[in-house]
């Protein structure tokens, strides 16, 4: 539950503009969806997809980082990572089984030959959607363990799209169809509050010396 005593406090900090602008964008923000990256080698592309959820609505994001590095090219994200949650995980498996945990239905993009094609393919509840490597797709573990497929259709020589490419044309086209379906999409109010309270957090100067200003003021009873 999110402390809206300190929300209040810190708003105090930021423009008005500002808090007006947090409440518009979660107003279009989902959980219903989210995107799982396994073991892209270049940052810069996992870093573009987590900009493409960010301007798509799409407020968490999982990494796999079993192989490769951990750290988010910020000029590529251009800040996108401060308003997505993203969740890094060490393997495969240890993902796809703690988002079916949350419910999540694991849909692979691939070129599979049981695949849907992205404009068949319906969002009917809490959806994964599962990214690999441009050069060798995903692996077999994640393939095994997705319950669907689903393929941007083709109609060129060349096979394949750049993970970001593909990430931003699928994210575009189902948060557009998920918005139109009686579907149960956006936030919880209880998110949101939690959602403002990060974000101003974020958006705040010296927070941590706003922090403790305002515990010291609480222990007054001066807030």
């Amino acid at each position: 539950m999110a402390d809206e005593q300190l929300l209040k406090y810190l708003e105090n900090f930021i423009t008005e503009e500002r808090k007006q602008r947090f409440l518009e964008i979660l107003e279009d923000r989902t959980k219903l969806l989210t995107v799982a990256i396994e073991d892209v080698y270049q940052m810069h592309n996992t870093s573009a997809v987590i900009r493409s959820c960010e301007v798509f609505g799409i407020q968490e994001a999982h990494v796999i980082e079993s192989r490769f590095g951990k750290k988010l090219d910020s000029e590529i994200a251009m800040g996108a990572q401060k308003w997505v949650d993203v969740h890094r995980h060490k393997s495969t498996q240890n993902c796809i089984e703690a988002l079916k945990r949350d419910g999540y239905k694991i849909i692979a993009t691939t070129p599979h030959n049981d695949s849907n094609f992205l404009e068949d393919f319906k969002v009917d509840g809490k959806t994964a959607l599962l990214f690999g490597t441009e050069r060798n797709g995903l692996s077999q573990e994640a393939i095994d363990m997705s319950d669907g497929f689903l393929k941007i259709p083709m109609l060129g020589f060349t096979e394949s799209l750049n993970i970001s490419v593909s990430a931003a044309i699928i994210l575009q086209h189902l948060t557009v169809k998920l918005r139109t379906t009686d579907l149960e999409w956006g936030l919880t109010e209880e998110e949101k509050a939690e959602k403002r309270l990060d974000w101003t957090k974020k958006s705040v100067r010296s927070i941590d010396d706003i922090l403790k200003r305002y515990e010291t003021e609480v222990s007054k009873g001066g807030v």
